[in-house]
């Protein structure tokens, strides 16, 4: 380890995987042996612990780590007071935010928060729930919910907050929603007196760089291809692109270009047969793992 370190706190749970993912696109090859809660990474700058989100914001709040990733939620749900030093939209299945969610049974008479007066709500996170009942002036009681929430409503609870990606799971389980409590993204949060001390603020704000530029390469690709000079034109008019694209001239050759720009991997199968009609050869298409715009 170096002699300056940062405490890292990663994500343990249905984070964890697409975290290390990221770190891996990012640069840092992260390690995670199953009887160690200590992650190794070929950085002796980064000193990792392998958390659960839910704690990794109060960890940070009191001092334990200087900093780490967990979700917009559990630091709001820990009124953790902590510097964030970037948003990072990604999630354990699509790019959307996560979602807490009220629901109850589709067959339910509870048609509004405002029906749940009295009533019995389970969720993991007690404290928004709380809060959000005190803010739309209903009374309920709030239990924690351990796991498999949605299977407490009717017979244990009147009504469960529960996360949501997708709404699958509720949709299966004959579950409707009636409020939505708070969109949630993960977030590079930092202790508030680590972030006084330069050198770990910078690692923190380098770490966040590479993280957000390889979240921003997410789901693009470059193209590469040779096309005629007359041609040029009619390609910019209808390709679209990070930029405008990088255009140079071919050696020895004044009727050519090359050109070179970043788009969308999903447009790319529309676009190919286009670039073909105006004549352009030798496409190249490749991945790409950061873009820092």
């Amino acid at each position: 380890m170096s002699e300056k370190s940062i405490k890292f706190g990663l994500p343990k749970g249905s984070l964890q995987d697409p975290t290390v993912k990221l770190f891996n696109q990012a640069g840092w090859n992260v390690y995670i042996s199953s009887r160690s809660y200590r992650p190794s990474v070929n950085d002796d700058e980064i000193d990792m612990r392998l958390l659960r989100a839910q704690e990794i914001g109060r960890y940070i709040h009191e001092g334990f780590l200087d900093c780490g990733i967990t979700g917009k939620d559990w630091v709001a749900e820990n009124q953790a007071d902590v510097e964030v030093i970037c948003d990072l939209p990604y999630s354990r299945a699509t790019s959307k935010p996560t979602r807490w969610v009220l629901v109850v049974p589709e067959d339910s008479p509870i048609k509004s928060v405002q029906d749940l007066e009295g009533k019995r709500i389970a969720t993991e996170a007690i404290g928004i729930v709380e809060r959000y009942l005190v803010e739309k002036g209903v009374s309920a009681r709030v239990e924690f919910s351990w796991g498999a929430t949605e299977v407490k409503v009717p017979e244990l609870v009147d009504a469960i907050v529960d996360i949501t990606e997708t709404g699958n799971s509720l949709r299966a389980n004959n579950l409707r929603i009636i409020d939505t409590l708070m969109l949630s993204y993960p977030q590079l949060v930092m202790n508030k007196e680590s972030y006084k001390d330069a050198w770990k603020r910078q690692k923190a704000e380098t770490i966040a760089l590479m993280l957000k530029s390889s979240l921003d390469a997410r789901d693009k690709v470059a193209l590469k291809m040779n096309l005629p000079q007359n041609k040029l034109q009619s390609l910019l008019e209808c390709l679209p692109s990070l930029r405008l694209p990088t255009v140079s001239t071919l050696a020895n050759s004044t009727d050519w270009v090359a050109v070179e720009t970043v788009i969308d991997e999903s447009v790319v199968r529309e676009i190919l047969p286009q670039l073909k009609e105006l004549g352009a050869e030798g496409i190249i298409e490749f991945p790409l793992n950061k873009i820092i715009a």
